[in-house]
């Protein structure tokens, strides 16, 4: 089998770590690895499968002979050197936002829009909420169409890092909140990153652009409200889907269970629906409390979740990146 150069951009941060842990999960053929991240975290020794490794700083000459390189450091390093190590010749697969709404690069869920990956420059990954959400979107459109969307989502504080983890713990503790407005162990915030002239957050415009764009339906009516609860890692979202045409409950609940990425849990009466419980630590996205919703003809409510450090994140970088070196495109 052939192997390939791999580079990990932010190997130290928390998506970094699952980089590596789902990129041994898959046995991913790597024949180089090189784990990059800032100058304070330079000479850091990291184990990968037995063996190894130290952190190198993040430089310019950094991507020379690597075929596929993993981002997870931010826009703000994205934007500087996504660029330069998709010019050394690696297909970049970055998890930050930087690139999500270039009309000319790729946004992709391998479940969704694999006919949209390349085998050069750079792929986007999608926000966290919007992955777990698109794959049963994506199921309802191909089937029935979509008419229109509302979001309703419940985010887990690791989608905020480790300042928003250790918030949860600090105010768990009846400490002083630092890092979110309010005390997250107390309450929930429908506040998630900063607010826009419209009076919707940035990440609630993410999830409205970035399932236009991967549907390719630029024009799709979409709306969101995104809200951070105490709850450590694995994201909720509620959605209320209006179809083209009419379905069957029955029949949708078919259509999940068999849908490649979906694990279907919907049996409420035996209290057995989605959780972040079940969504931790896997791949799959959970989805459940199928019915019918009685305001809107046409209109199916059910509620997902994921695990939004794995398949929010990282494990859909490395599903890209498998994506590419299964099809043989490097």
């Amino acid at each position: 089998m052939k192997k390939y150069n791999v580079a990990v951009v932010g190997a130290t941060g928390l998506v970094g770590g699952t980089f590596l842990k789902v990129l041994a999960e898959y046995d991913f053929p790597i024949k180089d690895l090189r784990l990059l991240a800032s100058i304070k975290s330079a000479g850091k020794i990291i184990e990968y499968c037995g063996k190894e490794y130290v952190v190198e700083e993040l430089k310019e000459t950094s991507f020379k002979g690597i075929d596929i390189a993993l981002f997870s450091a931010g826009g703000d390093v994205s934007k500087i050197y996504c660029p330069i190590a998709a010019a050394s010749g690696a297909v970049v697969i970055d998890n930050s936002s930087a690139w999500r709404n270039d009309p000319t690069l790729p946004l992709v869920v391998p479940e969704v829009n694999p006919g949209d990956i390349r085998n050069k420059g750079i792929i986007s990954n999608p926000n966290c909420s919007t992955i777990q959400a698109i794959i049963p979107l994506k199921a309802l459109e191909d089937k029935y169409g979509l008419k229109r969307i509302v979001y309703s989502t419940y985010q887990a504080v690791s989608g905020s890092g480790m300042k928003g983890v250790n918030d949860l713990e600090r105010t768990l503790k009846g400490e002083k909140n630092e890092f979110y407005p309010y005390e997250i162990a107390k309450t929930c915030i429908p506040e998630i990153d900063i607010f826009l002239d419209n009076g919707y957050t940035k990440e609630e415009m993410k999830m409205v652009n970035e399932t236009r764009k991967m549907l390719h339906k630029p024009e799709l009516p979409i709306s969101a409200t995104c809200i951070r609860v105490p709850v450590p890692n694995s994201h909720g979202v509620s959605i209320m889907a209006e179809l083209e045409k009419d379905f069957d409950v029955e029949d949708v609940k078919k259509l999940f269970a068999s849908y490649p990425g979906l694990k279907l849990v919907d049996m409420p009466k035996e209290h057995l629906y989605p959780t972040s419980l079940l969504a931790n630590g896997n791949d799959l996205v959970y989805v459940g409390r199928i019915r019918r919703d009685l305001s809107s003809p046409n209109s199916i409510l059910f509620y997902t979740v994921g695990d939004n450090i794995r398949k929010g994140a990282a494990s859909n970088a490395v599903q890209i990146a498998k994506y590419i070196v299964d099809n043989e495109m490097l």
